[in-house]
């Protein structure tokens, strides 16, 4: 069929052959949009499913309602770039402390079944920044994926004022698990679905003000966002 359509295109005149391109790739995109709609509604029944049937006497009730809140945030977020519209920001007051404890209660049993665990390091005085507390919240949750995923021991998590700003750190040990198996080719498709979560922190930290860094320490690595603090309480 695509030869079949090259040929046809090259026998008309230019201007016709642009006009029968730009048509088939506006069927491709209808088609790829369809597609993607479909997928965000199954993705949707789901997750209505499960708000609807949390447990209302068990521990892990907030931890399950925040993970879905943020599942919902980002089906939002998929929606706007599909279908275009207005994608609500709600800037608030944040405090680094609450972000940190329940991002800590969404992850501690990941880290747990993967052989390591999460601690969090002490960290002064309760601080607050403004943003999305959402955004806020994926950018964190992001992190400690990565470091659960790609380190071994205990992750650290904290934070700590420097001057007009606060430092959100997440650090691990690179040692690895077990021995390395022997390395296979990695397909295309694999390149390109890794290395979407730091650009998502990344994306999180410019749209606050701040800036994110990933640098080696020791024989683990450091992932640190920093993030302007609310302007009353600079000093």
């Amino acid at each position: 069929m695509v030869v079949e359509l090259a040929e046809l295109a090259a026998g008309l005149p230019m201007a016709a052959s642009f006009a029968l391109a730009g048509g088939i790739t506006s069927l491709r995109e209808g088609r790829r949009r369809a597609a993607l709609n479909e997928a965000m509604h199954e993705l949707r029944r789901p997750l209505q499913v499960l708000s609807l049937t949390l447990p209302t006497n068990s521990g892990r009730t907030l931890q399950l309602e925040s993970s879905l809140e943020l599942a919902r945030a980002a089906l939002e977020r998929l929606d706007h770039e599909i279908n275009g519209g207005t994608l609500e920001k709600v800037e608030a007051e944040v405090s680094v402390d609450a972000l940190i404890d329940a991002a800590m209660k969404r992850w501690q049993r990941v880290a747990v079944c993967a052989g390591s665990g999460l601690q969090r390091e002490w960290n002064g005085p309760e601080t607050y920044v403004e943003g999305d507390r959402l955004e806020l919240a994926q950018a964190l949750d992001n992190l400690l994926s990565n470091a659960i995923e790609h380190g071994t021991g205990m992750v650290k998590i904290g934070w700590r004022r420097e001057g007009g700003w606060v430092s959100i750190s997440v650090s691990n040990s690179l040692t690895p698990r077990r021995a390395k198996a022997p390395r296979r080719r990695q397909r295309r498709g694999d390149r390109c679905r890794r290395g979407h979560g730091l650009r998502v922190v990344k994306r999180v930290a410019r749209s606050h003000g701040g800036s994110f860094s990933l640098r080696p320490v020791g024989d683990g690595a450091k992932a640190s966002l920093r993030l302007p603090l609310r302007r009353v309480d600079v000093r």
